[in-house]
């Protein structure tokens, strides 16, 4: 079972529907004991950071988040999702995230035009679970201005080329980001949703 988790500030149907149509069990909730029966988590997430930040503050669910992935509970960040993984970002304000990827958010360093809508393709740099029968350079659809940096390399599993390096999926043991929709990117981001329900 894997659960959604809902507060308030998520793309939370395009994502279940995904899920459904691979088959994936699954429930949307916001409640921490119906999250908690769950194998896996997922964190959708559109919109600004900080205001992110405080629906989940609010709904009760950032040390919830931070337990049950500390006891190994898979859990995939997407978009903002991903972002909020990271230790903090200055996207409006100062903002601290749930600290389970070491790094920081900031807007894209680019002369391209913000924010970045489209598909573009990955290139890998560590091996990532997700990935699994996704061949390198396969395209995956963006839409964002900001995006994390990984302190550590060996978190780092694959970026995408926007004017610099774009951070585009990070790994670190069982905690996922994808910063594009993979319920968006056809039938690559459904191989990569698969790949995650069967962890």
């Amino acid at each position: 079972m894997i659960g959604i988790i809902d507060y308030g500030a998520g793309n939370l149907m395009s994502v279940s529907n995904a899920l459904g149509y691979l088959g994936l069990e699954h429930c949307v909730s916001r409640e921490a004991a119906a999250l908690a029966a769950c194998d896996k988590l997922i964190l959708p997430g559109v919109g600004a950071f900080p205001y992110a930040m405080r629906s989940l503050r609010e709904a009760g669910l950032v040390d919830f988040i931070r337990e049950e992935t500390a006891q190994g509970k898979p859990l995939l960040g997407i978009c903002l999702g991903m972002q909020m993984l990271f230790d903090d970002s200055d996207e409006l304000e100062p903002c601290g995230g749930l600290g389970l990827i070491p790094g920081h958010v900031t807007r894209i360093r680019t002369e391209e035009k913000l924010p970045c809508i489209g598909w573009n393709a990955l290139k890998y740099h560590n091996p990532c679970a997700l990935l699994r029968g996704v061949e390198e350079g396969a395209y995956v659809y963006f839409v964002h201005s900001f995006c994390g940096h990984p302190e550590r390399a060996e978190d780092l599993a694959a970026t995408a080329d926007y004017g610099e390096a774009v951070t585009a999926l990070v790994a670190r043991g069982t905690v996922f980001g994808a910063q594009f929709h993979p319920e968006k990117s056809g039938d690559v981001g459904l191989t990569m949703l698969k790949n995650f329900g069967e962890l």
